[in-house]
C-alpha cells in the first residue's frame, strides 16, 4: 500500500471531493458572472431609457416655457406698435419719434430703432437719425402692408443678404389715413437676443441651443451658449422637422446640427403669432449620467468577475481547509470594498434584527462604502455598526424603518425621494434601490439632486412671473381647481380678490416701461406684505393681480383685506427718488357662493372690480349678478361709441352767446351730438361719462377741435362775419398736457386765426399740480386762444386761484341763473360773482338763461354776455349762417332765423 493510501483513509471520497471542489467553484463563478453582467447590462439599458425619457420631457417643458416667453415678448412689441399706430393716426401724422426718443423712450436694449415709413417707403421719422430718408419701398414687410388692408402685427426678417441666421427682427404695422387708405408703416427693429435671451447654460446645458423660426417667412433667430451663432445656421436645414404644432425628435449627427452633435430637438408653435420656438438639448450631456452609470457598472462587473474568478480559484485550492476558507472570505470582502469605493453611488449592507417572535424590530448597518457614509455626514467607521432606529429617529422619523421592512417583505423596493431638510445630510434628492439578500438588504443610493434641480427650475419658469417672481396665470389655473375642491371638502369658503392698478397706464406713458416694471414689482411686494402665510398673490397679467384668501372665514374678512389693500396703495411708491401714485380697484368673488369653477370665479371677480371702478376708482365691490348685466350694457355702449368714432357719427351743434345789452352775437359754444343710425340722437349725459372713464374722450376731444376748426374755415370761405367758437376740454384731456399742441396743429392746418377759437375748462380740471396747470394754461394762452372757466360755482375755485390762473371769461353755472327772480339771496350771490370777475378783468357769461325776467336782472347786474334757450337753442351748422347774417338776436330770435334758413 502506498504512502497516500496510508495517509488518506478515504481516498475515493477524497478524489470525489477534490473533483467537486475543482468544478463547483468555477461553475458557480461563471453563473454569477453571467448574472452580474446580465444585471449590469439590463440596469445600464434601463438607465439609458430613463435618461432619454427624462431629456424628452425636459426638452418639451423647455420648449413650452420658451414658446410662452417668445409669445409674451412679441406681445409687448405688438402693444408698442399698436400704441405708436394710434398715436400716429390720432396726431394726423405729426407724431415725431425723435421727440419721443429725446424724452427717454426707446432707449433700452430691446430696440435697435423705431421708424415710421411713409406711403412711398421713405423713412420720415426714426429714433435713429441715420435711418432718416432711407427707403424701404422694396422691403417685404412694406409691400405686405401696402397690398393688404390688415392692421395686424407683421413679423419679418431683415434683408441680410442671404444670411440664414438674422441678427435682428422686424415688427411692423400698417398706418392708415382717416379714409382707411394706406398711409405707411411703423416698424420696430429689435435685436435677436430679445427673443433668444431665454437661453441659460445652467438650465439647457453648455451645448444646448434655442431658436425662433418664422412659419411663413425666412426669419431665423438662434443663440447658443455665449451668443448668436453667426450668419450660418447651427440648426438643421430641413424645416419640415418642426411642421407639426408641437413635438420632439432626436437628430443624429449625419442629418442634424452643424457642429455634428446629436441633440434632442423640441419645438412648440405659438398660438398667437406665426413663430415656432425651438429648444435643442445635447444628447451627449443628457446621456452623460447614464454613460457614467454604465462605465461604473461595467467596472464593477469587471471587478466582480475578477473577484468571482479569484474566489473560485481560492475556494478550489483552499476549500478543504477552514483557515484558508476564512482567508478567501476576507479577500472577497476586500475585492468588494475596492469595487464599491470606486463608484459614485452609496452602497450599504443592512442586517435585519428580529425579536423572539421572528418579527423585524430594527436593522444594523454591517457594511457601507465611504460614498454612502458621506451622504449621511459620517465616516465609514462611524456608520458601520449603527442601528437604523438611531438614524431613523434623528432624521427620518419612522419612515425609513417602514421602508426597509417593506423591502424585506417584498424582496425589492425602488423609489426617488427628497431627503429631509437636515444639515447633517449631504444629499437633497436620492434614487434608492433595496434588494433582499438573505436576512438583510443590499441598498444602493444615487445622488440625483442636480437633475431634480433642473426639473424644478423648468417648472418654476413655467409657473412663475418673470417680472415680479409671483405665481403667474398658468400656476393659478392649475392650482385653483384643487384649492376649490379642498375648500368644498372642508366646508369652508375661498375668496378671490381681483385687483387692478388705477392710473398705471399714465405711469407707463409718463415715465416709461422700465419704471412701470419697477412699480409692478413693488406692488407685488406690497400685496404680499398684507396677507397671511397661507394666502396667495398672483400676477394675472398686465397691471392685474389676484389674491386668494384660503380659507375665507366670512365676507367681512375679505372686505377687511380689500380695505387694507386700498389703504396701502393710497401711499405713494418711491422709485428712483420720485414718488409715484397709483390706486387700486378690487372685485371680490366667493366660492362656492358666486361660482362653481375656476374660470367663472375669476371672471366674476373681474366683473365686480370693473363695477367698482365704474362707480369711482379706489373702491371694492362684491360680485352681484346685476353687475354682469350692467357691465354688458356698458360694454355694448362702449362698442357703439368706438364704432361712432370710426364711422364719424358725431356732429357739432352751435349755441350763440349774445351781448347782454345789445343782443349782438358775440361768440358760439360748440356742443357735441351723437347721431346713431338706429338709435337716433344719443344724449351726451349717457355717453360722455363713459367716454371719460374709458379714455375715449381723448380721441373725441381732438375730433371736436378738428371739426370746429374745419367749420370756422368753411364759414370764413363763405364770407360770413364769423365770431369766435368755444370748445369744451375734458379734465382728462387737460391732465395729459397735450391740449396746446393739438390746438396748434389744427389751427395751423386750417389756417384759423387763434382769436376765433376759445377753450372752456371746468374748475375740476384745474385742480392738479399748480405748476403744471399754470404751464398748460400759459401754453394755450401763448397761442392767442382765450380761456373760459366753465360751470363756475360747481367746483372748488378760490379767488386767489382765479387770480393766478388769469382766465379771460367766467361762465356762471345755470344753477345760479335759475335762482334769479326766485330769491333775494340768488340775486345777491350772482352780483358778488359779477363784481369779483370784473375785478379780475374777466368777462362774465350767464348760462341757462330761459326767461325774459332773468335777462332783465342780468342786464341790471352788469352781466356781459348771456347764453340759453330764451335767446337760442343749439343749432346745426347749416342754420348758423342766417344767425351770423342777422347778427342781433334781440331783434329776431335765433329759432325763427334758423327755421327760415332751413325752410
Amino acid at each position: 500500500m502506498d504512502r497516500q493510501a496510508l495517509n488518506d483513509p478515504f481516498p475515493a471520497a477524497g478524489a470525489r471531493g477534490s473533483l467537486f471542489a475543482l468544478l463547483v467553484w468555477p461553475v458557480a463563478a461563471l453563473v454569477l458572472m453571467a448574472v452580474v453582467w446580465s444585471m449590469t447590462l439590463l440596469r445600464a439599458s434601463d438607465e439609458r431609457t430613463k435618461a432619454e425619457l427624462n431629456i424628452r420631457r425636459e426638452a418639451t417643458a423647455a420648449a413650452q416655457a420658451y414658446e410662452q416667453y417668445v409669445t409674451r415678448s412679441v406681445a409687448q412689441m405688438d402693444q408698442v406698435s399698436m400704441q405708436l399706430k394710434q398715436s400716429w393716426e390720432q396726431s394726423n401724422g405729426k407724431l415725431r419719434l425723435e421727440h419721443l426718443a429725446r424724452d427717454g423712450m426707446f432707449h433700452d436694449s430691446a430696440f435697435v430703432s423705431v421708424s415710421v415709413v411713409d406711403a412711398n417707403g421713405v423713412v420720415i421719422s426714426s429714433t435713429r437719425a441715420s435711418a432718416l430718408r432711407s427707403s424701404y419701398a422694396q422691403s417685404a414687410f412694406f409691400l405686405f402692408h401696402r397690398n393688404n388692408n390688415s392692421s395686424s402685427l407683421n413679423i419679418d426678417a431683415p434683408a441680410d443678404a442671404g444670411a440664414r441666421v438674422h441678427a435682428t427682427v422686424l415688427f411692423s404695422r400698417r398706418l392708415d389715413t382717416r379714409d382707411d387708405e394706406f398711409d405707411g408703416v411703423v416698424v420696430l427693429t429689435v435685436p435677436s437676443d430679445y427673443l433668444t435671451s431665454f437661453y441659460m447654460p445652467s438650465a439647457l446645458g453648455r451645448e444646448g441651443m434655442v431658436a425662433t423660426v418664422g412659419t411663413d417667412t425666412g426669419l431665423r433667430l438662434e443663440q447658443q451658449d455665449t451668443g448668436t451663432s453667426g450668419a450660418d445656421s447651427a440648426f438643421p436645414r430641413d424645416e419640415s422637422l418642426w411642421s407639426a404644432p408641437v413635438g420632439v425628435a432626436v437628430l443624429a449627427r449625419e442629418n442634424g446640427f452643424a457642429d455634428g452633435q446629436a441633440r434632442f430637438l423640441a419645438w412648440r408653435s405659438s398660438q398667437v403669432y406665426p413663430l415656432v420656438a425651438l429648444v435643442a438639448l445635447s444628447r451627449r450631456e443628457a446621456m452623460a449620467a447614464a454613460q457614467a452609470y454604465w462605465i461604473d457598472g461595467r467596472n464593477n462587473a469587471t471587478v466582480a468577475s475578477l473577484a468571482l474568478a479569484l474566489i473560485a480559484a481560492l475556494a478550489t485550492v483552499l476549500s478543504r481547509r477552514a483557515a484558508q476558507r476564512h482567508s478567501a472570505q476576507e479577500d472577497v470582502r476586500l475585492a468588494y470594498r475596492t469595487a464599491t469605493e470606486s463608484a459614485n453611488d452609496g452602497f450599504y449592507m443592512a442586517a435585519a434584527l428580529r425579536n423572539g417572535a421572528g418579527q423585524i424590530v430594527d436593522f444594523e448597518i454591517v457594511d457601507c462604502n465611504e460614498r454612502g457614509a458621506y451622504f449621511y455626514g459620517k465616516s465609514r467607521s462611524e456608520l458601520v455598526g449603527s442601528r437604523l432606529s438611531r438614524i431613523d429617529t434623528g432624521i427620518y422619523g419612522d419612515a425609513l424603518l417602514e421602508t426597509y421592512r417593506a423591502a424585506m417583505a417584498s424582496g425589492f423596493h425602488e423609489d426617488e425621494r427628497e431627503m429631509p431638510p437636515d444639515n447633517r445630510l449631504n444629499i437633497k434628492w436620492g434614487h434608492r434601490r433595496l434588494v433582499r439578500v438573505g436576512n438583510g438588504l443590499a441598498v444602493t443610493l444615487r445622488d440625483i439632486s442636480e437633475r431634480k434641480a433642473h426639473v424644478v427650475e423648468l417648472e418654476r419658469l413655467a409657473n412663475e412671473d418673470l417680472l415680479t417672481g409671483l405665481p403667474n396665470r398658468h400656476w393659478l389655473m392649475a392650482f385653483l381647481p384643487g384649492a376649490m375642491a379642498a375648500s368644498l371638502a372642508d366646508g369652508a369658503e375661498l375668496s378671490l380678490l381681483f385687483i387692478d392698478l388705477d392710473e398705471f397706464k399714465q405711469v407707463n406713458d409718463l415715465h416709461g416701461h422700465a419704471v412701470g416694471d419697477q412699480l409692478l414689482r413693488a406692488a407685488g411686494e406690497r400685496l404680499r406684505g398684507l396677507l397671511r402665510p397661507g394666502d396667495h398673490v398672483i400676477r394675472f397679467g398686465g397691471d392685474e393681480f389676484i389674491v386668494l384668501l384660503m380659507p375665507s372665514e366670512a365676507e367681512q374678512q375679505a372686505a377687511r383685506v380689500a380695505e387694507r389693500i386700498i389703504a396701502a396703495f393710497g401711499m405713494p411708491f418711491h422709485l428712483g427718488g420720485e414718488p409715484l401714485q397709483v390706486g387700486t380697484s378690487v372685485g371680490i368673488s366667493v366660492f362656492p357662493r358666486d361660482a362653481s369653477d375656476a374660470a367663472s370665479l375669476i371672471k366674476n371677480g373681474d366683473i365686480a372690480m370693473y363695477a367698482g371702478k365704474t362707480d369711482g376708482k379706489g373702491q371694492f365691490r362684491f360680485f352681484e349678478a346685476s353687475q354682469s348685466r350692467l357691465i354688458q350694457s356698458r360694454l355694448q355702449l362702449k362698442h357703439r361709441l368706438i364704432e361712432a368714432i370710426e364711422l364719424d357719427q358725431f356732429v357739432l351743434y352751435y349755441q350763440p352767446r349774445v351781448d347782454a345789452r345789445t343782443g349782438r352775437v358775440c361768440s358760439m359754444e360748440a356742443l357735441l351730438r351723437w347721431i346713431h343710425p338706429q338709435h337716433g340722437l344719443v344724449s351726451p349725459l349717457e355717453f360722455i361719462p363713459l367716454a371719460e372713464t374709458s379714455g375715449l374722450i381723448l380721441r373725441i376731444g381732438e375730433m371736436v377741435m378738428e371739426k370746429a376748426c374745419r367749420q370756422i374755415d368753411a364759414w370764413r370761405r363763405q364770407g360770413l362775419p364769423v365770431v369766435p367758437v368755444s370748445i369744451n376740454v375734458s379734465p382728462k384731456q387737460f391732465a395729459r398736457g397735450e391740449v396746446h399742441r393739438q390746438l396748434a396743429v389744427h389751427l395751423a392746418r386750417h389756417g384759423i386765426p387763434p382769436s376765433l377759437l376759445e377753450v372752456e375748462i371746468t374748475e375740476s380740471a384745474m385742480m392738479g399740480e399748480q405748476a403744471e396747470v399754470l404751464a398748460e394754461l400759459g401754453a394755450i394762452r401763448s397761442l392767442g386762444v382765450k380761456l373760459h372757466v366753465d360751470d363756475f360755482g360747481t367746483g372748488y375755485s378760490s379767488l386767489s386761484q382765479l387770480q393766478k390762473l388769469r382766465m379771460d371769461v367766467l361762465k356762471v353755472d345755470r344753477a345760479f341763473t335759475s335762482e334769479l327772480g326766485n330769491s333775494r339771496e340768488g340775486r345777491v350771490f350772482f352780483q358778488a360773482i359779477v363784481s369779483m370777475a370784473h375785478a379780475l378783468g374777466m368777462v362774465v357769461v350767464a348760462e341757462g338763461v330761459e326767461t325774459g325776467e332773468q335777462l332783465t336782472i342780468l342786464q341790471e347786474l352788469g352781466c356781459n354776455e348771456v347764453q340759453g334757450y330764451y335767446l337760442a337753442r343749439p343749432l346745426p351748422a347749416a342754420a348758423i349762417p342766417a344767425v351770423l347774417m342777422q347778427g342781433n338776436l334781440f331783434v329776431k330770435p335765433a329759432v325763427a332765423i334758423a327755421a327760415a334758413a332751413l325752410a
